[in-house]
């Protein structure tokens, strides 16, 4: 064989391993795995959520993500514990979540068994897990509280777990190892008819990971009940990179979290997005929506948008009534 053929036949390898997506800059995370450390802990009926006090579950140092989170309970308002992640010793927790709010349950409903990859919860009590992969570059650190109306110390169980040297990723693109996973919250917003409103305003490059609205129309009718719900009729719109035309992300709310007609047949779990609360009869729903594997990246900023109810060009889509929302959404950033 000719050194000429040679290089050919080589270069055609390298041109199908490309092809096949094995090889492809920024696809795969190459990490001796003799490097990395996996680390965790665990509480069993214990009792560390006492008077107003922060209690801290778990501190590690190093380089590396948490996986894995599951909490246990079952105590009256347990869904509003908060949940806090501080990562390379932050003051202010970048992740700070009501229990349920954070796992896409809005409501405290109680509904399950139901899980996905990502998160799920699957017996009574509190009972909820996530495999958020969380970056941190020197430490992290979590810690819980209980809300205002729950019982003192009541028994709490947990688990939490993490690998060093581990980084995230996003639609199959290893993230840059300064990027982190950070939670900016919308809480008990009342928007008017078609009003247009921000879940999130921020600057610099990143990723959409996750989003979780919890809603509640705040008008009844006996006569038209799709007029209560019509505030479904909203389209998500993500302002990226400084733009004053949107990307538009869905055709409707409940078609943004993969359902159709109002949700008309209830409750559903995917590992894409999922239905976790519903009912009409209050004008009430909440579900999460992820895009680890529908990446929406931005390199100038990120304004994410929903509205209450829509109108497109002179036509507005049923009467949407005045509207409560609280709005969780993660963004990985760097």
């Amino acid at each position: 064989m000719t050194h000429a053929s040679s290089l050919t036949r080589t270069r055609a390898v390298v041109l199908g391993l490309l092809i096949c997506g094995i090889g492809r800059v920024g696809t795969a995370q190459e990490i001796d795995p003799a490097r990395l450390k996996t680390f965790g802990t665990m509480g069993k009926e214990v009792r560390p959520l006492k008077g107003d006090s922060e209690a801290e579950l778990f501190r590690h140092q190093g380089k590396g993500c948490l996986t894995h989170m599951w909490f246990g309970g079952g105590w009256k308002d347990c869904d509003k514990t908060r949940i806090r992640v501080y990562v390379d010793g932050e003051i202010k927790a970048s992740i700070d979540m009501e229990l349920y709010l954070g796992h896409g349950i809005g409501f405290g409903d109680e509904h399950s068994p139901w899980g996905t990859a990502r998160i799920g919860k699957i017996g009574t009590g509190t009972s909820v897990y996530n495999t958020y992969r969380i970056p941190f570059g020197k430490s992290v650190r979590v810690t819980a509280q209980r809300s205002p109306g729950a019982p003192d110390a009541p028994e709490f169980w947990w688990i939490i777990r993490g690998t060093e040297g581990l980084r995230a990723s996003v639609g199959g693109v290893v993230l840059p190892e300064s990027a982190r996973l950070r939670l900016y919250k919308l809480e008990n917003h009342t928007a008017q008819p078609l009003e247009e409103f921000p879940l999130c305003d921020v600057p610099g490059s990143g990723a959409l990971y996750q989003v979780t609205i919890a809603a509640k129309g705040l008008r009844k009718s006996a006569k038209d009940q799709g007029q209560n719900l019509g505030y479904l009729e909203a389209c998500m719109r993500a302002y990226r990179n400084g733009a004053h035309e949107p990307l538009m992300l869905s055709s409707g709310l409940e078609d943004y979290f993969l359902g159709t007609y109002y949700f008309n047949k209830g409750r559903y779990a995917t590992p894409v997005a999922g239905l976790t609360h519903f009912n009409p009869a209050e004008n009430e729903f909440s579900a999460y929506r992820f895009h680890d594997d529908d990446p929406v990246f931005f390199q100038k900023g990120l304004r994410l948008t929903c509205r209450c109810g829509e109108k497109i060009g002179d036509k507005v889509f049923h009467d949407p009534p005045p509207t409560r929302y609280t709005t969780y959404v993660w963004l990985y950033q760097w």
